[in-house]
């Protein structure tokens, strides 16, 4: 479509770009075969741990930015002399994989990391799609896997073994998104629409919108999936000619942009507009511009959240650390795949066993994992034992978001609002 945002161009627009993340000294160039075995246990001088990453592809703009959480993550703990194991201290060597945005590569990543590079533990995908392709290999070399980003709520009703997850699923979250509208707006809203791409996460976001706004008993005047690729100039159409008060629209980063764009063409506003996930990146205001303001989204964490821990600080002290390094402020992804380094760090502390790790060893620190209940610079992570949700950190609440003049602000639930809604949205056009 005409208004398509081109990805290099958006990437450039969030700073993504060679020489930002991608070139970080850490990163490996997927390679080789399978060795047929997990780390065995033997003498290391630093404590490595893998990640797989969307570096490249359809899903790079989240990819990075899940890899400068991580990367953060491990660059805070080297610099105040490393993992604390017993009465020695190890350096996390972060080794990262490009699985191309694809499950499938993603899955063999995986394998690649366990049989040849022999890591200890590893963090999670951007996508949910990925996250899933790694789970089985995950547990079949019984290594502890923590995902910073993965919100699908099929990832936890797989109940995976070895797979923890930092965000609250998708399912939860875009529900009580659409009850806090209802609950916020003046005048109230009637009528909903939603729609999303149909993948991985965004069809479970549009499909948790779909359930908040029945729920808060809105009439769904339309709902619906569409490819990935989808030209959205028809999907915005069809949409528009039903004139909803609210439009909830589940997908990625560029997408969103291109919708919110593809929307303003039809020459009709909706009174709100919500989407998820990449509104909360900075890149998406960048990218949008003035169309931008009054866009609602989902946020679990705040730069200004009251939350701390004695690696980053407060919330407010991360965020800024983070700003330094890479020149734009976090969002709530990155900020997960850094919280998802803390919950691995205080297990493979209290573990207190030398790397590399036997499989036994590995299968004592998931169990440690598995019990983690602590207080972070995010909130509180506490995973889920049983059901639905099964190892989903079930103790951060959502917030509403709004873009005002630029900058996201919680507008909703009202104890940790920053601003007042803005409703009706102004005119896209």
């Amino acid at each position: 479509m005409s208004n398509y945002i081109p990805r290099r161009v958006f990437l450039a627009r969030a700073g993504l770009l060679a020489g930002g993340v991608v070139a970080a000294p850490s990163l490996l160039a997927a390679c080789g075969g399978d060795t047929g075995g997990g780390g065995g246990g033997g003498a290391s001088d630093t404590f490595k741990v893998g990640a797989v990453l969307e570096l490249s592809g359809e899903s790079a703009t989240g990819g990075q930015i899940a890899q400068r959480g991580y990367q953060l993550w491990a660059d805070t703990v080297n610099s105040k002399g490393g993992l604390q194991i017993g009465d020695q201290k190890y350096n996390v060597e972060l080794i990262v994989q490009d699985c191309k945005s694809d499950p499938g590569t993603g899955a063999d990543a995986a394998s690649r990391l366990a049989t040849e590079e022999g890591v200890n533990a590893m963090f999670g995908a951007y996508t949910s799609g990925v996250q899933l392709a790694m789970d089985p290999i995950c547990a079949k070399y019984r290594i502890p896997c923590i995902a910073g980003s993965a919100e699908s709520p099929n990832v936890w009703k797989n109940q995976p073994a070895f797979t923890y997850g930092v965000i609250p699923a998708v399912d939860t979250t875009a529900a009580r998104a659409m009850q806090s509208i209802v609950d916020t707006a003046n005048p109230k809203p009637v009528t909903a629409a939603v729609v999303g791409a149909n993948e991985p996460f965004s069809d479970n976001t549009a499909e948790g919108f779909r359930a908040g706004a029945e729920a808060a008993n809105l009439n769904v005047v339309h709902y619906s999936l569409f490819p990935p690729n989808a030209d959205l100039a028809p999907v915005a159409q069809v949409v528009a000619a039903q004139r909803p008060d609210i439009v909830a629209v589940g997908g990625h980063d560029v997408l969103l942009v291109d919708f919110v764009r593809a929307m303003g063409a039809t020459g009709y506003t909706p009174k709100a507009i919500i989407e998820h996930y990449g509104i909360t990146d900075a890149s998406f205001s960048q990218a949008l511009g003035r169309q931008a303001d009054g866009v609602m989204g989902i946020s679990v964490w705040l730069p200004n959240a009251a939350f701390s821990d004695d690696l980053f600080g407060s919330a407010a002290d991360y965020a800024k650390a983070f700003e330094d390094k890479y020149g734009s402020p976090p969002d709530y992804t990155a900020a997960g795949c850094s919280a998802a380094g803390r919950v691995l760090q205080a297990a493979v502390e209290k573990l207190g066993e030398s790397p590399s790790l036997s499989e036994d060893a590995r299968g004592k620190l998931n169990d440690l994992i598995a019990q983690t209940d602590m207080e972070t610079f995010y909130g509180p992570i506490k995973f889920a034992t049983e059901g639905d949700h099964f190892h989903n950190n079930t103790a951060l609440d959502p917030m509403l978001v709004q873009i005002q003049g630029g900058q996201v602000k919680a507008i909703a639930p009202p104890d940790s609002a920053q601003a007042q809604i803005i409703y009706p949205l102004p005119p896209l056009t």
